[in-house]
């Protein structure tokens, strides 16, 4: 098996098979792999010829043909991570790297061969953007002229126009290069060349060769990069590239340990626990700044200005937001974790401050099993009589503990009834109803609107059937449902903006709480996405994301201080805080917001479990994981789209799902990206989502 080389694999990313699969050749053309538990796995066919018969040619292209022995399918047209000698990858067109040398999994790095005519490298989830490229070939041609990467029989690696055949770029043999004339290209039947994205990321040129003996020799002839420390993404999140024996080596930084200490490159997680950020010099108390020398890495930093080193190292350790600063030409550039390309560069790098943790997360203790065999009758009558005896003396306690909160919530009702609408904010100044006006005007509460988490919507009519109005009847216990009322009264009373619906009266009549809105004749957000037998159009889409941004924007712009204590909203839109010991900030809203973008970009609920697939079932997971496999696409087939925007939004949304409320952006953030007034950098995975 040593001397075996992998230049091609079938459905490689499948499961691997036992040694009792089989190939088989069916009489309608396809070749099918056949697994002992009798699964088929289509490797070849022809959509539109009829399959006669298929060779292993000796160049290495396993090709199916017809009747009439024309080729109708061939493995050149669907590389993996190698092209053979007179091969080529057309444009569009890209290898991809193995997991790793022998594994034939899908890797983490491709080499696309783009239709400017630049042969460009890129980490497999990057945007394919150019602060993400680490290699390239730089040959842009924008005359429209297609090309591709051609390897021929003889061993030269070269670009070629694809309408004339013409070389407009040698790769291998370098023709600047003054060792040219030694390089010996044998072109006689021993020899096959093969270049290979391999799976360090690094694309390479290589000879096979068989001598008189038939001895096998695998010979290195060219490599476009000198070190796995020059590819992007060769360390994952949060580590970064040394070199030991020419072996490129992950470590992790300060306040960082491995993901998986067995698989170092797939990067690290921090070993400390954040706690509420204080702000100011008080941070010192909880974190310190660690300091590197000559990094680098490829985040784009979310605040940059003049100042020292030292006060570069303070601002960071004093602000809440900042995980590391780069101290780059006397400007210190701020950035939030994870960090991405990260790596350590003595004639390009910089001085890095990275904060870390003081309290380390300690680890669970672990589950000490004593178990106890017990064979004494004796011993089994007392263990059960003592176990009834715990359980009935429990429901009593139980019982008891009930009837007593019962007697409270007694009081708190009748309390509420004596205050009535005692405790509504001086400042709203709103149109008072009685119950008896709001019952004659919805019908008695006839037609149902919509319903939520603390209640449902009535559709009603006031001024003799005039004026269509909303009202919606709080329906929870006493606590719960007084404090809903008095949270919207202050939240939208005083507010008047297009993109708010408006507050006009309430009712607050005994135990009795009714809120009445202006009527939105077009229905709901969800009767508009969800409802309706069609889609409203990409345009529509992007306003109505625009507008609801405008008007949480204003409402935070009104209340920006305010802190909540209570949960509220509905299920699968509230953020991770609600269900948390912490101070509840705007950016729960902000999170809500994200659910919302998604479900209008998509026009589905965030919940579908009625979804093709079982990884559609939720919106915001799949979203991010069409987004990190670059199928963004996905999330709209069939419909005609404006790509650019569709990425722009997802990632914005993906920001604002994100479980810490510190990376979230604010909702003028939110504003600015969506109107494409800043860039929207490159979201992590929200990390609810990858639990």
């Amino acid at each position: 098996m040593n001397n075996k080389t992998v230049v091609w694999t079938a459905n490689r990313d499948n499961p691997p098979v036992t040694s009792k699969a089989k190939l088989e050749f069916t009489k309608d053309g396809k070749l099918l792999l056949i697994t002992e538990e009798g699964q088929k796995h289509l490797i070849a066919s022809s959509a539109t010829n009829s399959v006669s018969h298929a060779a292993m040619l000796d160049s290495g292209n396993f090709v199916l043909y017809d009747k009439d022995s024309n080729y109708i399918w061939q493995s050149f047209d669907y590389p993996t991570d190698t092209i053979l000698g007179d091969q080529a990858l057309f444009t569009g067109g890209q290898l991809l790297s193995s997991s790793s040398e022998s594994d034939q999994l899908t890797g983490r790095f491709h080499l696309v061969m783009q239709f400017d005519g630049n042969l460009v490298s890129y980490p497999a989830n990057s945007e394919e953007a150019e602060p993400d490229a680490y290699w390239s070939t730089n040959t842009y041609y924008r005359n429209g002229v297609n090309f591709h990467l051609y390897l021929n029989s003889s061993g030269s690696l070269i670009i070629v126009n694809e309408s004339n055949s013409e070389t407009v770029r040698t790769i291998y043999p370098d023709p600047d290069s003054s060792s040219t004339s030694s390089i010996n290209l044998d072109n006689n039947n021993n020899t096959i060349y093969s270049a290979t994205l391999d799976a360090d990321g690094i694309f390479r040129l290589y000879s096979h060769t068989y001598d008189e003996r038939r001895n096998y020799r695998v010979s290195r002839l060219w490599s476009a990069l000198n070190s796995p420390c020059d590819v992007k993404g060769f360390c994952g999140f949060n580590s970064f590239c040394t070199l030991y024996d020419d072996q490129g080596n992950c470590d992790c930084l300060p306040g960082h340990d491995f993901v998986d200490p067995n698989r170092r490159t797939l990067g690290c997680e921090r070993h400390f626990s954040e706690v509420g950020c204080r702000g100011g010099k008080e941070n010192a108390v909880s974190y310190n700044m660690s300091t590197m020398d000559n990094m680098v890495w490829g985040n784009t930093p979310y605040f940059s200005a003049k100042m020292t080193m030292e006060e570069c190292s303070s601002s960071c350790l004093e602000d809440c937001n900042c995980g590391a600063a780069l101290f780059k030409n006397n400007l210190c550039q701020k950035q939030q974790f994870p960090l991405k390309y990260v790596s350590r560069d003595i004639n390009a790098g910089y001085p890095a401050f990275l904060k870390v943790g003081l309290n380390p997360i300690k680890p669970l203790p672990p589950v000490v099993s004593n178990t106890v065999i017990i064979t004494s009758k004796i011993a089994k009558l007392q263990i059960v009589l003592l176990t009834l005896g715990f359980t009935i003396l429990s429901c009593l306690s139980l019982a008891t503990f009930g009837r007593f909160i019962l007697k409270i919530r007694v009081l708190t009702y009748k309390r509420v009834l004596r205050n009535g609408i005692l405790g509504l904010p001086e400042e709203v100044t709103l149109r008072l109803f009685t119950y008896a006006e709001l019952k004659r005007a919805t019908n008695g509460f006839k037609e149902e609107l919509g319903k939520g988490s603390f209640g449902a919507v009535y559709k009603g009519a006031l001024n003799k059937g005039k004026k269509l109005v909303a009202v919606k009847r709080l329906e929870k216990l006493v606590e719960e449902g007084e404090r809903e009322f008095h949270a919207e009264m202050r939240a939208i009373g005083r507010t008047h903006h297009r993109n708010l619906v408006r507050l006009l009266g309430f009712c607050a009549e005994e135990s009795k709480r009714l809120l009445v809105y202006e009527y939105m004749s077009n229905g709901s957000l969800a009767d508009l996405l969800f409802g309706a037998m069609w889609r409203p159009d990409w345009n529509e889409r992007l306003r109505i994301a625009m507008d609801v941004s405008r008007g949480v924007l204003y409402l935070h712009e009104e209340y920006q201080t305010r802190t909540f204590t209570g949960v509220r909203g509905t299920r699968g839109y509230v953020a991770p805080e609600w269900h948390k010991n912490i101070p509840i900030s705007v950016k729960a809203d902000v999170y809500s917001y994200g659910i919302v973008l998604l479900e209008i970009v998509c026009c589905r609920k965030n919940i579908d479990v009625n979804a093709s697939t079982a990884e559609e079932i939720v919106l915001s997971s799949w979203a991010y994981k069409c987004f990190a496999a670059r199928d963004v696409y996905k999330l709209v087939i069939g419909e005609e789209v404006d790509m650019m925007s569709l990425e722009k939004m997802v990632k914005v949304g993906l920001w604002c799902i994100q479980e810490e409320p510190a990376l979230r952006p604010s909702m003028k953030s939110v504003v600015l990206m969506l109107e494409g007034i800043t860039e929207v950098p490159v979201p992590p995975c929200p990390t609810t989502l990858s639990m």
